[in-house]
């Protein structure tokens, strides 16, 4: 008879134990979810751009193959990487986390440049249709290549936020992320770009007036809609991207700026209401964080678009314009 209640005392502390690793695993990729927010803005922004122009019922297959696509990159090639780099190699994720903040940064950068001189898109724009099926084929190939690289930010910027606790707690974490980003951005996706067929279907069939009026509300705003998204995820890439710039230097031992950041965000919370401290200091190290990757972007933009793009198609054979 003891030594059954001895088992089942060994039972229950192993229960123990377990839910405080699941506990664990939770709150480590939750915060590391929070961490990769600007990236996850910028691939919900992106992804809707791939199905635009097909007809409505080839809309959904793409983002379903899409989705697939990013699954695969974060759970069979990713992952494996991140924690080999966490078991053999920890001092390479902050110049890597460095190396996906400076490529947010151009993102962004470029971005702004593009809507204040869309020539470029506008030439590409003209290029002439092609075969559906062929398009279909390269608009996919394309968002899953785009996604990659995304997707290699998230997994990296969630792996610098879960700490040294073990390879399995860090693989069940990592997958948390992994699968509930890949879910919440696809499924914004298709939530986007079904939002017009669904406001006309309102519009058109709604048995209530408010039902018709709704619908024809959502038509006239999903272009303001994407328009607004669109921004945000350009403003997130910036801020986290300058952040982790700053943060990755500080890694590295030059402290100046982060601590340059930290002061003037608390000269900007010592000027408001106790209530709004808090608020204050965060926004103005977000705004200081992002001028500062706006401006590394602008520095960035003519070398990747000048030396390092160039020299990349010459090695892949990729063509310009194919991100």
């Amino acid at each position: 008879m003891s030594g059954l209640l001895a088992l089942l005392d060994d039972v229950a502390g192993l229960a123990k134990v377990a839910a405080a690793s699941v506990d664990d695993v939770a709150g480590y990729a939750s915060k590391a979810g929070a961490k990769a927010a600007g990236a996850v803005i910028d691939d919900a922004a992106v992804t809707p751009k791939y199905v635009h122009g097909f007809e409505a019922s080839r809309e959904l297959p793409i983002i379903w193959r899409i989705t697939k696509g990013s699954f695969r990159n974060k759970l069979v090639f990713l992952l494996p990487i991140a924690l080999l780099l966490s078991s053999f190699a920890p001092g390479a994720i902050a110049p890597l986390l460095m190396l996906g903040g400076g490529y947010l940064c151009f993102e962004g950068a470029e971005k702004i440049l593009h809507a204040i001189r869309p020539h470029g898109a506008a030439t590409r724009d003209q290029e002439p249709p092609a075969d559906p099926a062929h398009l279909e084929e390269q608009k996919a190939t394309g968002a899953i290549k785009t996604d990659f690289i995304l997707s290699a930010e998230i997994m990296t910027i969630a792996l610098s936020e879960i700490p040294q606790a073990g390879l399995l707690v860090e693989a069940a974490a990592l997958a948390i992320v992994a699968i509930g980003i890949t879910v919440v951005v696809y499924g914004a996706v298709a939530l986007i770009v079904k939002a017009d067929d669904v406001g006309l279907h309102l519009a058109a069939r709604g048995r209530l007036a408010v039902t018709r009026a709704f619908g024809r509300g959502l038509v006239r705003g999903m272009p303001g809609f994407m328009r607004g998204l669109s921004i945000v995820g350009t403003a997130a890439m910036l801020w986290v991207g300058g952040s982790i710039i700053v943060h990755g230097l500080g890694e590295l031992g030059w402290h100046l700026p982060e601590e340059l950041i930290h002061q003037v965000a608390l000269a900007a919370g010592a000027v408001v209401p106790e209530a709004a401290v808090a608020a204050m200091e965060w926004t103005s190290k977000a705004a200081l964080d992002g001028i500062l990757g706006l401006a590394l972007g602008f520095v960035l933009v003519p070398v990747i678009t000048g030396a390092i793009a160039p020299l990349w198609r010459a090695v892949t054979g990729a063509k310009p314009g194919a991100h």
